[in-house]
């Protein structure tokens, strides 16, 4: 008997991983991308509990590794460039890796290209789902030639990120699915240090509706994310980005170290600027479409748990198949019954406390981040209070992935 096909649309963590367990269960996937080659290495990423036990499962995570550095120092600063001590992602509980996307993706293509047929320059402009299959119409752009084919999956998922075209083709339109959080973010990679900070240390410049963030890597050069509080998304994308990053942190003086790091992020090769939604959806799957990772639910990066999540859901996916090889609409009930109440957490998560923590919304969240720097200046108040935050963090390791 010929396998059974499924085509994977998106090359990103979520549907590289998809790919991969796939091929292990004895499908053969299809994995295409809009893209006409491989992405950049992305940015900042904390890998928790719940990622790092499907990681192990695919026999990627040493290849994934660990950029979180033993030497870093986290310091919150003013404009002025006066620092403190501070907390930063490393300092939390939950035992997170501080890595790239890049570290990820890279781990996943090395495994997945060698037995996965890839097509870049790709993307489905239809589907006709049928009881025994989905007719895909697949249309491929190479440099000026468009051709387009029709083929035959017996499943199709949609990896394909928070603007998925599956979720469009399949579910409907992007304004149904996608809870504007009314915040654009801003990232890139840093050529050089800080002025007057060392490579190793992380930054943290919180103000009511706004921040920025300096994460440090081993091996790396450091990272920068701003993020800010809009009540006009659009406006935000009429306008260069840094023209629209400085609107957002004025109009008081800069000062030293933002200066900088907006000169930075002007002058960085590549750079992401988007705003940030979750996607809301009453259900992630037909008969024979699912939708994995952000395209599904999307817990943005102030859950910390978007990578974690595409890595579980995929292996997931996996095993619910596996157990149902003659019913996949009954693999992709169950997949869902069991992941739907974790990501349900980690969404409130994203909107809530994940938030409060990147970006304050109130001068109540500037009144308690007050409280936790000035207990992060003693060693055993330090500790104490992590050891109080501890349970929040709880589920972002748990297993949910586990066969």
């Amino acid at each position: 008997m010929s396998k059974p096909r499924a085509l994977i649309v998106g090359t990103g963590i979520a549907g590289l991983a998809t790919a991969m367990r796939l091929h292990e269960i004895g499908w053969e996937p299809l994995l295409v991308e809009r893209a006409s080659s491989r992405r950049s290495a992305g940015y900042f990423i904390a890998f928790f509990g719940t990622g790092r036990a499907s990681a192990e499962r695919l026999g990627v995570l040493d290849a994934i590794g660990d950029r979180s550095d033993p030497t870093s120092k986290n310091y919150s600063i003013n404009r002025a460039g006066r620092r403190r001590p501070g907390i930063g992602y490393s300092d939390l509980p939950g035992g997170a890796r501080l890595i790239l996307r890049g570290d990820i993706e890279a781990a996943l293509y090395d495994t997945a290209a060698p037995r996965t047929e890839i097509r870049y320059g790709t993307t489905p402009t239809a589907l006709d789902e049928h009881p025994d299959g989905v007719d895909v119409t697949l249309r491929t752009t190479t440099g000026e030639d468009i051709t387009e084919t029709t083929e035959r999956f017996d499943l199709v998922v949609g990896a394909d990120g928070l603007r998925s075209t599956v979720r469009r083709l399949a579910f409907g339109s992007d304004t149904q699915y996608l809870r504007p959080l009314h915040s654009i973010i801003g990232a890139a990679i840093l050529k050089e240090p800080v002025p007057g900070f060392r490579p190793e240390d992380g930054l943290i410049l919180a103000e009511l509706r706004r921040s920025v963030w300096v994460f440090p890597f081993a091996r790396h050069q450091p990272g920068v994310l701003f993020s800010y509080r809009t009540d006009d998304e659009d406006a935000e994308f009429r306008r260069p980005p840094i023209e629209s990053l400085r609107r957002a942190f004025g109009p008081e003086p800069t000062g030293p170290v933002l200066e900088n790091l907006l000169t930075q992020f002007e002058r960085a090769d590549d750079y992401l600027f988007d705003s940030v939604h979750q996607v809301e959806m009453p259900t992630w799957h037909t008969d024979r479409v699912v939708l994995v990772g952000d395209s599904a639910w999307c817990p943005t990066l102030y859950s910390g748990m978007g990578a974690s999540s595409g890595l579980a859901g995929a292996d997931l996916l996996g095993t619910s198949l596996q157990r149902n090889p003659d019913s996949p609409s009954r693999a992709l009930r169950e997949w869902e019954e069991r992941l739907r109440p974790f990501m349900a957490i980690q969404q409130k998560t994203g909107r809530t406390q994940g938030r409060a923590m990147f970006v304050p919304q109130t001068r109540r969240d500037i009144a308690m981040r007050s409280v936790m720097q000035r207990l992060t200046s003693n060693p055993v108040s330090k500790r104490a209070m992590l050891s109080l935050l501890a349970g929040k963090f709880k589920e972002k390791s748990i297993d949910i992935a586990a066969p």
